[in-house]
C-alpha cells in the first residue's frame, strides 16, 4: 500500500485508524534529505499528525519502529529487521 493508502485508512467508527495512535514512518527531514518533499504529494510525518497521529522518529535514515497494540510501524527500509521482530512480538502476544 503507498502512503496514500495508509494515511486516508479508516477504522471503525469512520475515524483514521492512526488517530491517537504511536506511528512512525518517513520523517520530513529524511524526504528532504533525498530532495523528495517536492516530489510526493504530502509529507507523510506531517500528515500523519494532521490525522491524529502521534508521530515518532529516530535519527534519520537509523533504524526505528515501533508498537502500538497490533499496530506496528517502522521509519523506513533500515526499519524493516525490527519492525518484523514487532510483528513477531504481537503474534506471539495473540497465541499466549
Amino acid at each position: 500500500m503507498d502512503r496514500r493508502g495508509w494515511s486516508q485508512r479508516k477504522g471503525r467508527w469512520h475515524a483514521f485508524f492512526v488517530a491517537d495512535r504511536r506511528v512512525a514512518g518517513f520523517t520530513d527531514s529524511e524526504e528532504r534529505a533525498v530532495g523528495l518533499d517536492q516530489a510526493v504529494p504530502f509529507l507523510l510525518e506531517t500528515r500523519l499528525k494532521e490525522l491524529g497521529g502521534k508521530h515518532e522518529g529516530g535519527p534519520d535514515f537509523a533504524p526505528f519502529a515501533l508498537r502500538d497494540g497490533n499496530l506496528v510501524t517502522g521509519q523506513n527500509p533500515a526499519s524493516a529487521t525490527r519492525t518484523a521482530e514487532l510483528v513477531m512480538e504481537a503474534l506471539k502476544d495473540k497465541v499466549a
